[in-house]
């Protein structure tokens, strides 16, 4: 499999290698829940949750919220932290190449998921979300801009992966998702990156 094993990130988790970790909530998720895109009631999944900042949000905010993620350890530690919180919502240990909902869901929250899988994996992923969602709903993304000097020379550097908007367009096309007019919000990452913040609807 292109790019890194359960192993690579059971590790970083175990040993606190987990720099792209803000210790927060994304910044981007306060503003969404502001714009009125996440309302009670809605099922929302959010795959590689981590340490699950944002599931603890979504649950305070009366979302129906599951966490997914690859590996054992962040999944121990998203589940603690709901608990302490006494709040509700699942994490599940999963694949998300290959894990389906049981009913199509309202929302995506793509954060920190897409930019780990190597770009060998995006189109696979991509056609995931899809499936996930029910028609009209729609996918809260921060896209990854990582870009390395490596990158002029034709080498796929990463984790992070860049996730070039023209990268972005092609694997979530307009004939399946409803694209907004750029330019689109930046949120700056402390390790010198940036996110983009588009929300896409499925069509």
């Amino acid at each position: 499999m292109a790019g890194p094993d359960r192993e690579f990130w059971q590790q970083r988790f175990e040993t606190g290698q987990t720099g792209w970790d803000r210790g927060a909530p994304h910044p981007q998720l306060a503003a969404w829940l502001t714009d009125g895109l996440l309302v009670t009631g809605m099922r929302i999944v959010v795959p590689g949750c981590g340490r699950g900042h944002e599931l603890s949000v979504l649950a305070r905010a009366g979302l129906d919220v599951t966490g997914l993620d690859y590996t054992p350890a962040a999944v121990e530690i998203a589940r603690a932290a709901l608990k302490e919180a006494g709040l509700p919502g699942r994490v599940e240990q999963a694949d998300v190449l290959a894990w389906r909902p049981d009913h199509p869901v309202d929302l995506v929250y793509e954060q920190t998921c897409l930019c780990a899988l190597h770009p060998d994996q995006w189109t696979g992923y991509a056609e995931q979300l899809q499936r996930w969602l029910k028609p009209g709903g729609r996918l809260l993304a921060l896209f990854m801009q990582a870009r390395r000097d490596e990158s002029e020379h034709g080498q796929v550097i990463g984790p992070p992966y860049h996730c070039d908007i023209n990268a972005m367009r092609a694997i979530f096309p307009l004939a399946l998702w409803k694209w907004p007019a750029p330019p689109y919000v930046q949120r700056p990452h402390e390790r010198g990156w940036f996110e983009l913040a588009v929300v896409l609807e499925r069509r």
